[in-house]
């Protein structure tokens, strides 16, 4: 049988979702708890792959297990069993050749931004005092909509066959200090949301302009683009498949 999991994590102290020899990683840490209650090696696929020091507020992942199992008392028995910065929500049955990252529609990410100093946000939002124009920023937002290659925002010497990807929803929301950037889209990039970010802040800071971020993208230069921001302010938010 297949299992998808469903899980949240914070990424603060993890050297990303994917499993690193010599870091702790997400991946690791839930394939010693699934082993160890399950008495078998087990090693979990996950929907993607999140940074060091990213969050996710939902992640998916999937293994597969012969015996049948009682579904509410492991995901009890993992909630106990994990670090406090890692839980479970669910785990559901599916088809044998369903695949948590091959088969995810849409992924949304959330970056937030706190222009306020908070104590109790500096490893969930960037600390970003300088005055932006939220405005500007959600009209260079809207021309990623007339793009689908996004090497620009993607990290160098990445081993992916295309840097095409469709972006489905992009915008900037301001409540009170807290401000928040969404994004979805059917893939992402390495390091593509972060790269996205730092070059809107630089539209919104008024460094460069609509014509300049459109240039930009249509120039496929990493250089061109702008800084990558902080990681901990960065969250997978949603994973959807068409049967789930």
């Amino acid at each position: 049988m297949r299992y998808f999991i469903k899980l949240a994590y914070n990424g603060t102290l993890y050297h990303g979702w994917q499993y690193q020899p010599n870091a702790a990683s997400v991946q690791e840490t839930m394939n010693k708890a699934i082993s160890t209650l399950l008495n078998s090696e087990i090693s979990i696929m996950g929907a993607g792959r999140t940074d060091t020091g990213v969050h996710a507020k939902e992640m998916y992942a999937h293994f597969d297990f012969e015996t049948p199992f009682d579904i509410p008392s492991l995901v009890h028995k993992l909630n106990s069993f994990l670090p406090k910065d890692i839980a479970v929500y669910d785990i559901i049955a599916v088809l044998d050749e369903a695949h948590a990252r091959f088969d995810a529609l849409k992924r949304t990410y959330e970056y937030h931004i706190n222009t306020f100093k908070d104590p109790f946000l500096q490893e969930q939002s960037w600390y970003f005092y300088q005055k932006l124009d939220v405005a500007l920023m959600n009209k260079a937002a809207k021309l990623l909509f007339n793009h689908i290659d996004f090497q620009c925002f993607s990290k160098v010497n990445t081993d992916v066959n295309t840097f095409d990807c469709t972006i489905f929803e992009a915008n900037w929301k301001q409540k009170g200090s807290q401000l928040v950037f969404t994004i979805s889209a059917n893939r992402f990039l390495r390091n593509m949301v972060r790269s996205i970010v730092g070059t809107l802040v630089n539209v919104g800071l008024h460094k460069i302009t609509l014509d300049d971020f459109n240039t930009i993208i249509l120039n496929k230069n990493r250089d061109k683009a702008g800084f990558s921001v902080p990681a901990h302010g960065l969250y997978l938010t949603e994973i959807e498949y068409d049967y789930l």
